[in-house]
């Protein structure tokens, strides 16, 4: 008995692969009494919340979805890990009912584990729209632990879940596995039975003597190691002389899981034949030729709805700004400082005002395509994009976030959420910043007109060139480190049927972990506001009297070797708070509009008056190429810096992109700058 369970808090451990309802589940029951965080040491994430019953207080960990208990992730490390140290009273196994043949795959390699286990078949209600029966009592008879036909969003059925919790805690009933252990004698010329000979008798942990051995079949390096470190030097021998005549091992042991789940539903599944949901339409979506248009359409549709939610939100946020005025005269009267009254204006207010923008637009991506995700369309976005995305070493989802990216990096980041992999949803995240986003616009054809005329498109065509060959670089840097070779390329074995959204579930999930986000947002984007407001502060209000105007004429001799003046690099250093208050800045530093601070956050892209033939006087046009470069590759904003730390859940990647961006901008600059300077 753990302690937990000694303390009168059961543990209950909910495992699955992607997408069975894992999540949906975690948020039924936990609410908002649950804290997201990560694992110790990992940059995975873990939820942990809990719910009461009849005086009960039962903890809930959401596992990582994965496809296996395989060390192949970093994921299915966590998930084994966490079953093997015994914490969790009860692992509550969640299968798609739609798929079963494919989802019970989990059960397969979950069977041995010495943990009391459920097994809910969610989704009940899309396979018998399907024309699926599913026999859940002959299920139950067959694997000997409680079985629940269960709809994860649908809380009114949570009783039956309830109950089987109480049973597996009463009964403790492991799962039957004397069939599935007859299927892997077949292997080899009595490899198992070797195997299985040189095993502890009571395991190791949680594993029994039969999961080891399967797991030396397959390979499993961690497995190994463990066994090493617990049987006899001469019996580990045995095992490595065992094993080096095994060639494809998991095939052969995934051969016969697949088996052994077709056995259990030869007679507990009854498919009627019937007419398939939207064919019409999924010949269309997956389409070899109009698949991908359709996608990128629907994407972009997408992308214009999520500001339907967002927009009110984002109206909001920027009524905040405006209170300025009243709390300044408020706290005026009763004597507070002026520079007390100037932080509260311009950093908590901002803050406050990038925060609210930043969650609108995220609650909008996140519902869209949280909407796409549910109802099964974001599964063939993938199929149809696999062959294109694995190029880069990613799955076909990734190209999802990248589209959106065009409107705003935040969206795009904020939509690798779909990918189930965290290199990959890195990896997509770094991609998604080399696009040019549409804040990128309002800089661009200003700077590139005024000194190119007529041949200023040219200068777009040249970014999106460079903006090609850079994804191709970004991906094989980031790539080698975030996503092993034999995980490059994604196979969708069955593609999940369609089926109505559950809006409430998929409703509660997001607005859970829209105030995590809003929450984390805020103390990021005050911490870089604050120190960026102690650069650019001054008491007269003028540019000249901040430590960034001091820092930018101090390092000019440095700058001008990637062909920035100083005032061109203040500029794209403050870019990345806010793309658009490129030309605002500019407008401080070159004409005294307005302090640095205030024309960095509220510019909006608007051109100062009389700072075109400012421009034309100061900057040459190599200069001026320098500086679209360098700031159209530059880190996208502040905002999109701290989503892409919330997605990432890893300070350590979102500096490494960080660092990243800033030295190749500035690279390109460079490189721009010398060769524009041999031919004008």
């Amino acid at each position: 008995m753990n302690a937990a369970t000694m303390t009168g808090q059961p543990v209950i451990a909910l495992l699955g692969q992607p997408n069975s309802g894992k999540s949906t589940l975690f948020n039924g029951l936990t609410g908002a009494r649950q804290r997201v965080g990560n694992w110790p040491g990992k940059t995975v994430e873990k939820k942990e919340g809990y719910y009461v019953r009849d005086g009960i207080r039962y903890r809930v960990t959401d596992l990582p979805g994965t496809y296996s208990l395989s060390a192949n992730s970093e994921e299915e490390i966590i998930t084994r890990d966490y079953i093997a140290s015994g914490e969790a009273d009860v692992v509550c196994i969640l299968a798609d009912a739609s798929q079963l043949s494919r989802s019970l795959f989990m059960l397969a390699d979950y069977t041995g584990i010495e943990c009391p286990a459920i097994l809910l078949l969610n989704l009940v209600d899309v396979a018998e729209a399907q024309g699926k029966r599913i026999d859940a009592a002959r299920l139950e008879d067959k694997l000997g632990i409680p079985v629940i036909p269960f709809v994860a969003a649908d809380r009114k059925r949570y009783g039956a879940f309830f109950e089987a919790v109480d049973r597996a805690l009463k009964e403790k009933k492991r799962i039957d596995i004397d069939s599935l252990i007859a299927k892997y004698h077949a292997i080899g010329d009595g490899i198992y039975e070797n195997l299985l000979a040189l095993m502890p008798e009571a395991g190791i942990g949680n594993y029994s003597a039969p999961w080891l051995a399967t797991k030396l079949i397959e390979g499993d390096t961690a497995i190994l190691d463990t066994v090493k470190n617990t049987v006899e030097a001469e019996a580990y021998r045995d095992v490595e002389t065992i094993l080096s005549s095994i060639q494809n091992g998991a095939l052969h042991t995934s051969g016969c899981k697949f088996q052994w789940i077709d056995e259990l539903l030869s007679e507990a599944l009854v498919q009627k034949q019937g007419k398939p949901l939207l064919s019409r339409f999924d010949r269309l979506a997956t389409h070899r030729r109009w698949g991908k248009p359709l996608a990128v359409l629907i994407i972009l549709l997408g992308l214009v709805a999520s500001f339907i939610p967002a927009t009110p939100i984002m109206v909001l946020g920027g009524m905040i700004p405006r209170l300025g005025g009243p709390i300044a005269e408020v706290l005026s009267s009763i004597g507070v400082s002026r520079i007390l009254i100037d932080l509260i204006n311009q950093v908590v207010l901002n803050t406050l005002y990038f925060a609210v923008a930043m969650i609108g637009f995220v609650l909008g991506v996140n519902l869209v395509f949280g909407f796409l995700e549910e109802v099964g369309y974001m599964a063939r976005v993938s199929y149809i994009f696999d062959g294109t995305m694995a190029r880069l070493g990613l799955q076909g989802k990734s190209v999802m976030p990248l589209v959106v990216s065009f409107g705003c990096t935040i969206g795009g980041a904020a939509g690798t959420r779909v990918i189930d992999s965290w290199g990959q949803r890195v990896l997509t995240i770094a991609l998604a910043w080399v696009v040019p986003c549409a804040a990128t616009w309002a800089i661009v054809p200003v700077i590139s007109s005024l000194f190119f005329g007529a041949w200023a498109p040219l200068v777009i065509v040249a970014i999106f060139l460079v903006a090609g060959l850079h994804m191709l670089i970004t991906a094989r840097i980031f790539g080698s480190k975030l996503i092993r070779q034999e995980d490059r390329a994604g196979l969708i074995m069955e593609l999940p049927p369609y089926h109505k959204p559950r809006w409430k579930a998929l409703l509660r999930s997001i607005l859970v972990r829209t105030w995590d986000i809003l929450a984390r947002a805020l103390r990021v984007i005050f911490l870089v506001s604050f120190v960026f407001w102690l650069l650019t502060y001054s008491t007269s209000g003028n540019p000249d009297a901040s430590l960034l105007y001091r820092f930018g004429r101090a390092i000019e001799p440095v700058t001008i070797v990637f062909g920035l003046t100083w005032q061109t690099f203040l500029a794209y250093f403050a870019s990345m708070v806010s793309k658009e208050a490129a030309l605002g800045v500019l407008g401080s530093l070159y004409l005294g509009a307005g302090s640095l601070f205030t024309a960095t956050v509220g510019s909006g892209g608007k051109v100062a008056v009389g700072l075109e033939s400012v421009l034309l006087a100061s900057l040459t046009a190599p200069a001026a190429l320098a500086f679209i470069f360098a700031v159209t590759f530059n880190a996208p904003c502040l905002m999109a810096i701290t989503s892409t730390y919330q997605e990432t859940r890893s300070l350590k990647w979102t500096l490494r992109i960080l660092g990243y961006y800033v030295s190749t901008s500035l690279i390109l600059a460079f490189l721009v700058y010398r060769i524009a300077n041999l031919f004008m």
